[in-house]
């Protein structure tokens, strides 16, 4: 399933967003699982994966019984802001408090459709800074086409 779009919503005074029924249509139990991951990710937003998204990836990961320290770092930190969160009858998710803060939320929001995941914009930041950054699309994949072209060469693995 690929999420694309964006919608601007409000975060209630219970702290529950609702995930758009463009969104929300798109989900089965049996496929996506029944839940949502929240992560707060690099400066000032939310990553949302579904549940079985979430853990297909996670289990990707060869933990060790005994991690290194670098290993043991990122896992804590990771998975230790992760938070599995049910969505009410209505597709209204409550975003954690400290997710809420760490990301910088007020109570307007953007919902960003990311393909295999979703993204949570404070709206006044998306606004300044996503939107301009938008007009660059077009350099940005010319210039990720042209690193994922050199990391595929011989010898630069």
């Amino acid at each position: 399933m690929i999420f694309t779009g964006h919608a601007e919503l409000t975060i209630d005074a219970k702290q529950r967003v609702a995930i758009p029924a463009k969104y929300r249509a798109k989900l089965t139990p049996e496929s996506d699982g029944s839940a949502w991951y929240c992560v707060p990710y690099g400066e000032k937003k939310l990553v949302l994966y579904t549940e079985k998204r979430f853990e297909e990836i996670a289990e990707q990961r060869d933990f060790k019984l005994m991690p290194d320290p670098v290993e043991s770092e990122l896992a804590s930190k990771f998975f230790g802001m992760c938070e599995r969160i049910d969505p009410d009858a209505a597709g209204r998710i409550v975003i954690p408090r400290l997710h809420r803060e760490m990301a910088e939320l007020g109570d307007d929001v953007v919902m960003i459709g990311c393909g295999k995941y979703i993204e949570i914009w404070d709206r006044k930041v998306w606004t300044e800074t996503y939107l301009p950054g938008a007009k660059q699309l077009q350099s940005r994949v010319a210039e990720i086409s042209d690193r994922s072209n050199k990391d595929a060469k011989p010898g630069n693995n």
